[in-house]
């Protein structure tokens, strides 16, 4: 009979972190946002900033929740494309180079939106079947909203740029460069073609929605191989998150996946859904980690409401676990996603345990953190200081 093992959950606010805004009276989101639980973790417990993004790599979730889960990024990763491939069940071969592959809206050569208006998965399936006739040689696998794959067989690789990077930007700096740029090119080339009168986006300029004009591939990779999580760690783990890179994560480290109906991957994401699965999921699992997407797209979006709004829904979500569960408590971003710039920094973000400790913080915020007991570590010390 397995000896029983104390309790983790960690919830981690995708983007949270960000800097004094004007518009808050000098506070970031996290300081000006009401969050009593957040607050009541910090005060209780111990706190700290990690380093999730290592020097030389670009800040983004992939990388910083790689870190965040114990695999460090700079032996493990080979793109995010191929993590988000894993989730959605695609098997590559060797020779495979798998590519996050965006429905974007591009107007006058500038990229005007990342997301295509957040397409819908329906549209963005009869987006890609149509494009798929088209493109025999290639693999292109619809996925949640804009997000999708692209998979190029005996690929050699391509430099490429994230599209919430350039928004308001001209694209034509940003193209894809390298070994796989020419056939990335005449892909997105073709899907312009193809989308320039498709049902689907007369549908959405009829009803004053972002079409999606073309497709933008980035971060592509090789399949990685990562350790279980159970061999690192010597516990049973799963994953609540609606998006498909966290799903992928958890794939490729042997953790449970775990669906909420409700959860969307976007700010009307059902956070009680996800309170409620991770207690149920604590029930047979030692470890489980809840990702929340809203405040990084309300902070792409530039959004200060919508990212103050989300950041107290993570806490009502936060105050329904802490009901019902007497184990260790965790709570941190993944990277910032501040409002004035609308992209990701690697800046070192505040975390908290509750459970184990506590030290002088009194409320959760960057600033709490710097003054945190556990000082500033890199991700990959995360997971076995919170287990130690």
């Amino acid at each position: 009979m397995r000896e029983r093992q104390k309790k983790y959950l960690v919830i981690l606010g995708d983007g949270m972190a960000d800097e004094p805004l004007a518009e808050l009276g000098g506070k970031t989101p996290l300081e000006f946002a009401r969050t009593p639980n957040m607050d009541r973790i910090a005060r209780e417990g111990t706190m700290g900033l990690a380093r999730t993004i290592p020097e030389g790599f670009e800040a983004g979730s992939d990388i910083a929740n790689l870190g965040i889960l114990g695999y460090d990024p700079r032996s493990c990763y080979t793109g995010r494309g191929p993590l988000e491939a894993a989730s959605m069940g695609l098997e590559m071969a060797p020779g495979d180079i798998a590519y996050r592959c965006n429905l974007v809206t591009v107007v006058d050569g500038r990229m005007a939106d990342f997301s295509a208006g957040h397409i819908s998965s329906r549209e963005g399936a009869s987006l890609f079947a149509s494009l798929s006739e088209h493109l025999p040689d290639i693999s292109l696998s619809p996925g949640i909203s804009y997000r999708n794959i692209l998979v190029v067989h005996g690929g050699g690789g391509a430099t490429t740029c994230p599209p919430h990077d350039i928004v308001g930007e001209l694209i034509e700096p940003s193209l894809p460069s390298g070994k796989d740029a020419g056939i990335l090119r005449e892909c997105m080339e073709k899907s312009r073609e193809v989308f320039a009168d498709h049902p689907v986006n007369r549908a959405r300029i009829s009803a004053q929605q972002s079409p999606a004009t073309q497709i933008w591939p980035w971060s592509g990779g090789k399949k990685p191989r990562l350790i279980p999580f159970r061999t690192l760690f010597g516990r049973e783990a799963g994953i609540i998150s609606a998006v498909d890179l966290l799903q992928g994560i958890a794939r490729l480290a042997g953790m449970e996946v775990i669906r909420v109906p409700g959860a969307t991957g976007y700010l009307d994401t059902d956070y009680q859904a996800k309170a409620s699965s991770a207690l149920e999921a604590l029930e047979h699992l030692d470890f489980v980690y809840v990702h929340v997407e809203a405040p990084d797209e309300a902070g792409h979006l530039g959004n200060v409401c919508e990212k103050v709004k989300a950041i107290e829904r993570i806490d009502e979500l936060i105050g329904t676990v802490m009901e019902g569960f007497s184990g260790v408590i965790a709570v941190l971003p993944d990277h910032p996603t501040p409002i004035r710039i609308k992209t990701h920094t690697s800046n070192p973000v505040p975390f908290a345990i509750w459970g184990k400790g506590r030290d002088a913080t009194t409320s959760f915020s960057e600033k709490e953190g710097s003054r945190g007991e556990y000082g500033v570590i890199d991700a990959p010390r995360f997971l076995p200081l919170l287990f130690s």
